[in-house]
């Protein structure tokens, strides 16, 4: 049985009554990614603003359509509305209309609606009049896609519509400075007080990882200097010299700037900077050093190849740690806890530092990590990961059974460690896991199970910032 199929089960690993914009943004996307278009939630949400501009039974509605998809919701209302009360519909008439709302307005221009555009302050005031001869209005004008503050023409929309007083709608999250009577929110509400409406959103798009999740990377300002990436650390080899390299390697893909590679181990990769360690194991003889350096990194990504000797010498320079992952033989009792952590456990290395078996049913198995989740974020390996920081669970179903060739976990561990210097914990696993299953899924199309590590390396910035990568130059 797919696992998400209990709505019992599945209530445990929503977000709550209430989320941010920025956090809808994500599952908007992640929903459409799953097949379900904006326009046909554009409609749905359309159709859900109707249901409550019905209780008013207005002789008049005027809409306030902004040129985003929230103004493309007021239009499939205003076209819904149009057999039954007669409808103005005042709309941005801008040149980054997206889209769907286009396709709306092209649609609505068909219907027995008055449409009339405005691009500035004088053309809303100079339809100041229809404000008061209206029963009702319906705020389309800002959703949650909303940046910065509220500029012309809405920000003359807003005031005339309060002076108003009559009764306003607002759809999904009130247009700022707007002082609306209900709120309609889509699939969660986005403030207090708000109704919300089922708009369609499959479960998936909200519990699961998906490239909605890639929305949360920061953009790079152009005049962005060295280190904005993040300047890591990793902490590894001895007993096998590869797993650090791959990890800095997978962490210089996934977009950070300077990585250093303190490991026993030299090895040829002109990108890293090797910090050589005195024994051919890290030792105690090396505290002092790597202290010096943990303090320094942005992050520290710590255990890979390490060997189990080399323990007492992690849990000692993790203090130093401002935010770190820690994975493979870092994995060990005493657990090593940094100011922010991530873990990063495959089913072995979970029991070995819980004295827990996971087990293989997916809902014991998230319960468990959200429990064990006190000291930082758990994301737990396997053929569906599960996330947690102990009060949110997210599932990744991204990944490839090729990607069971040594070394993807220090890739993985790799990629968390560049996301973490850009993003908090729990989101930093969540890209993390989602971005490095997918880079394994696009390379096993070419690779079959012949795929490797380095592979994997390689495709890691294909799925991360693909929106670079194609932008048009």
């Amino acid at each position: 049985m797919r696992f998400w199929t209990d709505s019992n089960q599945i209530k445990k690993y929503l977000d709550g009554q209430i989320i941010s914009p920025e956090r809808m943004r994500v599952i908007d996307a992640n929903a459409m990614a799953l097949g379900v278009s904006d326009l046909q939630l554009m409609e749905n949400a359309g159709h859900a603003l109707v249901e409550v501009v019905r209780r008013y039974h207005p002789a008049s509605i005027l809409i306030l359509c902004g040129s985003g998809n929230n103004g493309g919701d007021g239009m499939v209302a205003a076209r819904l509305l149009a057999h039954e009360t007669e409808v103005t519909v005042i709309y941005h008439n801008s040149s980054t209309m997206s889209p769907a709302c286009k396709t709306q307005l092209s649609i609505l221009q068909k219907c027995a609606v008055k449409l009339l555009p405005v691009r500035c302050r004088d053309d809303v005031y100079s339809l100041k009049h229809l404000f008061s001869r209206s029963n009702l209005i319906l705020d389309a004008l800002l959703g949650t896609g909303m940046a910065g503050d509220v500029r012309e023409p809405h920000k003359s929309c807003v005031i005339l519509a309060n002076e108003t007083k009559l009764p306003i709608i607002s759809a999904d999250i009130p247009t700022p400075g707007i002082i609306p009577t209900i709120i309609c929110s889509f699939h969660r509400a986005k403030s207090e007080g708000a109704e919300t409406a089922d708009i369609g959103i499959p479960v998936l798009a909200e519990i699961s990882t998906g490239p909605g999740d890639l929305l949360m990377i920061p953009d790079r300002n152009p005049s962005a200097h060295k280190g904005i990436g993040g300047t890591l650390l990793v902490i590894g080899g001895g007993p096998y010299q590869g797993a650090p390299y791959l990890a800095g390697m997978a962490a210089l893909r996934a977009g950070a700037d300077i990585v250093r590679v303190a490991s026993p181990s030299p090895l040829q990769f002109p990108d890293l900077i090797h910090i050589p360690t005195k024994n051919k194991q890290v030792s105690e003889d090396d505290i002092d050093n790597l202290a010096n350096l943990c303090e320094n990194a942005d992050v520290v990504i710590c255990g890979m190849g390490l060997g189990p000797d080399s323990h007492e010498v992690v849990t000692k320079i993790a203090p130093f740690c401002k935010k770190a992952v820690f994975d493979a033989d870092a994995l060990r009792l005493p657990l090593p806890v940094a100011k922010e952590t991530i873990y990063t456990p495959h089913a072995g290395e979970f029991t070995r530092i819980t004295g827990i078996n996971p087990g293989a049913e997916i809902h014991a198995r998230a319960d468990v990590v959200k429990r064990a989740s006190d000291n930082g974020t758990i994301l737990l390996k396997g053929v569906t990961d599960i996330i947690s920081d102990g009060k949110r669970i997210r599932f990744n179903q991204t990944g490839t059974p090729a990607m069971t060739t040594g070394g993807t976990g220090d890739v993985l561990a790799g990629v968390c460690g560049a996301l973490f210097a850009v993003l908090p914990s729990f989101d930093a696993a969540c890209v993390g896991a989602y971005a490095t299953g997918s880079a394994g899924e696009l390379v096993t199309k070419q690779t079959g199970y012949g795929l490797t590590a380095q592979d994997l390396i390689s495709a890691i910035p294909q799925i991360l910032y693909r929106h670079i990568i194609e932008r048009d130059p």
